[in-house]
């Protein structure tokens, strides 16, 4: 889940829009617009999202 920087929506990764391509960005643009207020967030790294997923399993376990 990706938390907008402006507007504060929560949105999966797969609901934003991803990078438009006009900022001439070399390698891509690896930013996400949010859906409800088109503001760009930066994608949350791999190891993050690894790193949550790891202690969700953790904590449901230890329930």
């Amino acid at each position: 889940m990706i938390r907008c920087g402006f507007c504060g929506h929560e949105f999966a990764e797969e609901e934003g829009i991803r990078g438009c391509g006009k900022c001439g960005k070399p390698g891509g643009c690896s930013m996400v617009r949010c859906p409800r207020c088109f503001y760009e967030n930066p994608l949350e790294l791999k190891v993050l999202k690894k790193l949550k997923n790891l202690m969700k399993r953790k904590k449901e376990n230890s329930l």
